[in-house]
């Protein structure tokens, strides 16, 4: 199945998004091509959005729609260093698009908090994994959350692609972003329902094209 299937038939569900198709389609490419040379994807954002950092890893680091098992050569090796154990391993283990969320680390994310500065506690986790070729991808429906804007400074220095989903207005973010895609809306609530069918196709397009035969 061809990736463009899952954009038009994400226009067609919400067609307010028709302007974003392109920027939509490079941020995808971007993903592909990050996970291509075997890099990973940092994910942030605050209230709602810190939700959907958790969700959009859900489904990067397991089967999203597609089956994704795991390579002959790992289940050998699985099932010869266990036995029956690594066998049962070796049937439900899936692969996984590597993704981390920053807001999930809640004793790090304290502990810079109290000991530096509240808004880099986004920044800082970048500074510890972020490497060349990493994608991050802040979420922030004003586009001026100060963390999410701190965590993108710090990714532009260390050669990370930038993609920021924010509201219509893109606020602060659009500076530093190399791909922004802004829904269109400004109130909170409405900017966040249409970012999850965004961030959804990502998903969707990033699973076909590796896993998609």
């Amino acid at each position: 199945m061809e990736n463009n299937f899952f954009l038009d038939e994400l226009i067609s569900r919400y067609p307010q998004l028709l302007s974003l198709k392109e920027e939509i389609n490079r941020a995808a490419a971007a993903l592909i091509k990050s996970y291509s040379q075997g890099s990973k994807v940092l994910i942030c954002g605050n209230g709602g959005s810190c939700s959907d950092s958790d969700h959009i890893v859900g489904e990067l680091m397991k089967g999203f729609e597609r089956k994704r098992r795991v390579t002959e050569s790992f289940k050998s090796k699985l099932t010869e260093s266990a036995g029956e154990r690594g066998a049962y391993l070796a049937e439900k283990l899936q692969q996984a698009l590597p993704a981390i969320s920053l807001t999930a680390h809640s004793a790090l994310i304290t502990a810079v908090a109290n000991d530096t500065d509240a808004n880099l506690i986004f920044a800082q986790q970048v500074a510890g994994y972020g490497k060349p070729g990493d994608v991050i991808l802040g979420i922030s429906s004003s586009g001026n959350s100060q963390n999410v804007i701190d965590a993108l400074i710090t990714a532009k220095a260390m050669d990370l692609v930038v993609i920021g989903l924010t509201g219509e207005t893109g606020g602060k973010m659009r500076e530093f972003c190399d791909i922004l895609i802004n829904v269109p809306g400004r109130r909170t609530a409405f900017v966040q329902e249409l970012h999850l069918p965004v961030y959804h196709v990502l998903c969707l397009m990033v699973e076909n094209h590796f896993f998609g035969n």
